[in-house]
């Protein structure tokens, strides 16, 4: 476990490096990430290079006992190159130029701008690939911040055409897959299709699907083309820096070509552009939501299967959100101990120093803007003090199954105004974790046989290949819970027919009707003769072989199957078909987990359990003590724990 530190030396005078760099190892630091918005420094004019600067910020920093992850500046081309070349800057959906002056303002697809990108990363890399002080790469920064993995420009569509010739083959099976007939959409050759934006009315659901692909796929491979570029002059590990909750970018695509994944987290400013409802976002203003900030942790962790890192922890107040609190003082202490127990092996603070102008001056860093320290270099160095050195693996029993493309799918069409695929997936997760349940986010692809528990909420798209996959899972012992909106379309995002189409067998159900409501109303479950509330979105279901655990009890479609149970060889599928509440989850969930011998530990409120390797942490982010329970007393040794505080525990 290791710290770090996001640094700007070209924002500080010279004479400050040394002194910075030595605070920093004063402090316990031993990353620091620099360079990623550079160019314009790097290179002030076409071809003049100016990399002498950085040289010697390495070797301070070097010299000082750090290590460095150097980043790629090509989140921010400069304004010249962008003079040069006019094929470099996004259009939004509106078909508006996305211009010069902030960030992020180069297309994915601009043949120039990847040529430029291919030529500065060589560079990079070629200069600083052996230096001893350079143990780590990042690509870029952000990928698809504010907006910017679907662009609508000549490049996209002309590169869409040709991922889709290369996808179907024939226009004649894209018609058909796309079910083009309707509306007299139907193509007679590739370079007849456009973009899906600025139809009179919703373009078709499965061109859009596809153009979410295509756009995914294209930051995807832009990503790709750095990581090949740097690995011809370097052999050191290379990253890119995700981002939570963010649905354009699939990123277990990204995962594929880095060797580290690493994830920004800024628990309030993620806390307060979040799907969480008010009376949530102010209860945990200063803290943040445990599980909203624990749900990227193990969402990148499944990711790679294997330890990532925080490339950005927020240490003090941000400057990005609608409403933008000051953290609760052991916050910023609390953050990275979340990090560590859910499997980060470094986090990095980010900035080193308040930036004194432009966008972020009002960004909190770990020192003030005059360089004096900030409360979260307090925090830093207490926290550097508390890691262990033998952190292990996170071993999770459940899998949550988590997959981008079914977010697309369920949001083209929410049909329930208050639908979200990221907000379904949070309510079991949170579910879960209330209940001491170590989770791990995984892809439905990937390989279940180590869980004893999988839940797949929404599971939307469904082929042959997943159905036999998912069923090997459940013959070979394995419990699957499979949530509302599952098997209802195709993987080119057509209705199966009927629904849960190949997923029904295993299922033992069928889905004629479907439930949408309103926002703000309820229906009623009834389960175990105690009725239980949910919202938004109910499958009804009809067995065609499994056995009814419980039913609706609203009046639309009182007595009409809600939740089903079957046994398929050596395992069991159980099916849910509404969105349910807090309680009605866990009252489903609880026996579900005992059943496959798993221990529970129901928490307090905003109380949550992790482990890793030899250490358990019990982390408390309410503003105020919580007394705890006999097993979580003799589990600690500890009978209470302060307001945002973390208890540490042998396993």
């Amino acid at each position: 476990m290791k710290l770090g530190v996001c640094y700007y030396p070209e924002h500080w005078p010279e004479e400050t490096w040394q002194s910075d760099a030595k605070r920093m190892k004063d402090l316990g630091l031993t990353w620091v990430r620099i360079g990623e918005f550079a160019w314009s420094r790097l290179e002030p004019e076409p071809g003049q290079y100016t990399f002498d600067w950085l040289d010697r910020a390495v070797d301070t920093l070097y010299e000082a006992g750090l290590q460095v992850v150097l980043g790629t500046p090509t989140e921010t081309p400069p304004k010249w190159l962008i003079d040069k070349y006019d094929d470099i800057l996004q259009r939004d959906e509106g078909g508006c130029v996305r211009k010069f002056g902030s960030r992020r303002h180069y297309c994915f697809n601009s043949k120039s701008y990847r040529e430029e990108t291919a030529r500065i990363v060589s560079l990079l890399a070629e200069r600083y690939g052996a230096h001893e002080a350079i143990q780590a790469w990042q690509t870029d920064n952000e990928y698809g911040c504010h907006d910017t993995i679907r662009c609508y420009c000549t490049n996209c569509e002309r590169d869409f055409r040709v991922w889709l010739e290369k996808r179907y083959g024939d226009i004649g099976a894209l018609n058909e897959a796309w079910w083009n007939v309707f509306w007299s959409m139907e193509y007679r050759s590739f370079d007849e299709i456009e973009l899906p934006n600025l139809t009179v009315t919703e373009a078709n659901p499965s061109h859009h699907l596809d153009f979410y692909r295509f756009s995914s796929d294209s930051a995807v491979a832009y990503n790709k083309l750095q990581c090949d570029t740097i690995r011809q002059h370097s052999s050191r590990p290379i990253t890119h820096n995700a981002m939570g909750f963010f649905g354009s970018l699939d990123y277990h695509k990204l995962a594929k070509d880095l060797d580290i994944l690493t994830w920004d987290s800024y628990p309030l400013g993620n806390l307060e552009i979040s799907f969480l409802p008010e009376d949530l976002k102010t209860r945990y203003m200063r803290t943040g939501h445990p599980d909203l900030t624990s749900f990227p942790h193990d969402l990148f962790y499944g990711a790679k299967r294997k330890p990532f890192w925080v490339m950005e922890q927020q240490p003090g107040q941000v400057n990005w959100a609608p409403s933008n609190p000051l953290p609760a003082p052991g916050m910023t202490r609390l953050w990275p101990h979340q990090a560590f127990a859910h499997g980060a092996d470094v986090v990095a603070y980010f900035r080193w120093r308040a930036a004194r102008g432009a966008q972020e001056l009002m960004h909190a860093g770990l020192n003030f803007h005059d360089g004096t320290p900030d409360t979260a270099s307090d925090a830093a160095k207490r926290v550097e003090g508390e890691l262990i050195n033998d952190i292990g693996e996170v071993d999770a029993p459940v899998a949550l199954l988590f997959d981008f493309e079914n977010h697309w799918a369920t949001n083209l069409q929410p049909h329930a105004q208050g639908w979200n695929y990221m907000a379904l997936q949070f309510a079991y997760y949170t579910a879960l974790r209330s209940l001491g349940v170590e989770v791990s986010i995984v892809h439905p692809s990937e390989d279940l046989s180590a869980f004893k528990v999988v839940f797949a909420p929404a599971l939307h798209l469904v082929d042959e290949t997943l159905a036999e996959h998912l069923t090997s899972y459940v013959t070979g012992g394995g419990h699957l819970v499979i949530g509302p909106r599952s098997g209802a379309k195709t993987s080119t995002n057509t209705a199966q027919a009927p629904a849960p189409g190949p997923l029904g067998e295993l299922m033992g159900v069928r889905i004629d009707h479907i439930d949408a409501l309103r926002p703000g109303t309820t229906g009623e479950v009834e389960l175990s003769g105690e009725a239980y509330a949910y919202h938004t979105w109910a499958d009804l279901l009809t067995p065609t072989s499994a056995e009814v655990m419980a039913s609706y009890r609203t009046d639309a479609y009182t007595g009409t199957p809600a939740v089903t149970r079957q046994e398929v060889e050596a395992g069991r599928c159980t099916v849910l078909g509404m969105w349910g509440d807090v309680a009605l989850h866990r009252a489903l969930f609880a026996p579900i987990l005992g059943a496959a011998e798993l221990a529970l530990i129901p928490l307090p409120d905003g109380v949550r359990i992790a482990r890793r390797g030899p250490r358990g942490y019990l982390m408390n982010f309410n503003p105020h003590t919580v007394t705890l329970g006999d097993e979580l007393a003799q589990l600690t040794g500890q009978g209470e724990i302060a307001s945002c505080d973390v208890l540490f525990f042998e396993r």
